[in-house]
């Protein structure tokens, strides 16, 4: 019985832990929102300790700020945060793109031609019921997929991770910034710019594209007000 309660347990911590990283990324949960423990117990339907647990889990990754004898609240955004994680992500991205240009062969530039032509069929921006407009989940999704395949032969399933937490953490900023972030922006023409190049076998260029694409939606991002 002790061992199920031990599963049941995890089992619902994984899920508070999921919905709660999902809502702080989508910014649905806005910085610096307190996360009280017997809110989310009643609004998750589980008890204290997996929610502490999902809580901890969060706060280990920089999504949450866990505050002594104050509790947990979503981790606050900054000029000054958004600044070091656009630098940290070109860091490590500009290492992981030149690994999979030095590494990856024909099957590795398919799968980019691929990932290019899927994400230029879907739509970015759909219009919802109600007359407002949103981002497409799909293209979040086909976006997500087209950057990861950059990096996918650069042969560290470590610095890929490490990649992957940094792109979460800029996702979060550029939801908060989503109004402006459209505006004006043709990301489909970066993006083939960036294939452009691996398939011209010019790969600096490319690394150069990558970061200011990168560069570029931090400029937007920090026209937006953060919190402090």
């Amino acid at each position: 019985m002790e061992t199920l309660n031990r599963r049941h347990d995890a089992t619902l911590s994984t899920s508070v832990y999921d919905q709660l990283r999902h809502g702080i990324l989508r910014g649905e949960l806005e910085p610096g929102q307190k996360l009280r423990i017997n809110v989310l117990c009643s609004q998750y339907q589980a008890g204290g300790s997996p929610v502490r647990e999902a809580l901890s889990r969060l706060s280990a990754e920089g999504l949450v700020d866990r505050r002594e004898q104050r509790g947990f609240y979503v981790v606050q955004t900054s000029h000054e945060d958004l600044d070091e994680l656009v630098r940290t992500r070109c860091w490590l991205e500009a290492i992981a793109f030149r690994e999979s240009f030095a590494n990856g062969g024909k099957t590795w530039r398919e799968s980019l031609v691929i990932g290019l032509h899927r994400l230029s069929v879907v739509p970015r921006i759909i219009q919802n019921e109600d007359g407002t407009y949103s981002t497409n989940s799909e293209w979040e999704e086909l976006h997500v997929a087209f950057h990861r395949a950059l990096l996918s032969s650069c042969g560290s399933k470590r610095l890929i991770r490490y990649c992957d937490d940094m792109r979460d953490h800029a996702y979060r900023y550029r939801q908060l910034s989503q109004e402006q972030a459209h505006n004006g922006r043709d990301s489909h023409a970066e993006h083939t710019m960036i294939v452009n190049a691996v398939l011209a076998d010019e790969c600096e260029h490319a690394v150069e594209l990558l970061l200011s694409h990168y560069q570029r939606t931090a400029r937007i991002d920090l026209s937006v007000p953060v919190s402090s």
